[in-house]
């Protein structure tokens, strides 16, 4: 469901993604991580046509994204890590307007943006303006204008910022229920936690380098680590913590960190 092949982007002399290539089978959910700045956001955004790849080939859902972009759109949702509303619309005037851009019959779009708005418990908002909403409640309706129109591919970038325990409950069983209908998800983050219970497959990019891509266990077994985090500092090369907290704890209380 999602090809890459040799994908490359550059700004200027900086490569921020490097000649990586992988593959996600249907029904797979896969953790795609990295440390800040390695790439993460970057592949997302090449994958989704946001952004044009330097070089490389991306296919998502038997859409070419150089030849058919506008189909491969039609196929997706995407939860970016920083998402831009129509914040003097309601949250039932964003659903319709998302719904109507995938040209989905009006009663299925009332239909749907009643059922997600119980589901999300934002019933009591649904007719309120988006600039009033608190960061929980945006991320909440960019989540339901993912998952509005039914896509076979869901691209998930830090999908749980800001929300409530019991939302990333909700999210984690919906996702996993999802994959085992057929779904196909990326899901992007540095929460290691979240994606050693909900991935059981990781990639990891660091400095634009694809420097791993299997299941968790033969990660383990590759690294002789058991979880996650100890995986992700091998692999990474994310040395030297202890050194930089005693620095850190002199920086912020001075010369004399004994004081």
């Amino acid at each position: 469901m999602i090809h890459v092949s040799n994908l490359t982007k550059k700004y200027g002399q900086n490569t921020a993604v490097d000649n990586i290539s992988f593959q996600v089978q249907k029904g797979e959910i896969v953790g795609y991580l990295g440390p800040n700045g390695a790439g993460k956001s970057t592949t997302l955004k090449m994958l989704v046509g946001l952004l044009q790849p330097t070089s490389g080939e991306i296919s998502v859902a038997g859409y070419n994204a150089e030849t058919e972009l506008l189909e491969l759109k039609r196929h997706i949702g995407y939860v970016p890590e920083e998402a831009q509303l129509y914040e003097h619309l309601s949250l039932v005037e964003h659903l319709q307007l998302i719904g109507r851009l995938y040209h989905l019959e009006e009663d299925l779009i009332s239909e749907k943006i009643k059922d997600l708005a119980k589901l999300f418990d934002m019933e009591a908002q649904a007719n309120q303006r988006i600039s009033g909403f608190s960061q929980g409640m945006r991320q909440k309706c960019i989540i339901m204008s993912a998952l509005l129109h039914n896509p076979d591919v869901l691209f998930l970038d830090e999908p749980f910022t800001n929300l409530d325990v019991g939302t990333v409950t909700l999210m984690k069983a919906l996702l996993q229920r999802l994959a085992d209908l057929g779904k196909t998800i990326l899901y992007c983050t540095h929460i290691l936690e979240v994606a050693e219970t909900l991935c059981p497959r990781i990639m990891i990019i660091n400095s634009g380098n694809l420097v791993a891509d299997a299941p968790v266990e033969e990660l383990r077994q590759q690294t002789n680590q058991r979880a996650l985090n100890e995986i992700f500092t091998q692999l990474t090369e994310t040395t030297g913590i202890g050194e930089k907290t005693e620095e850190a704890v002199r920086i912020v209380m001075g010369d004399t960190p004994d004081a």
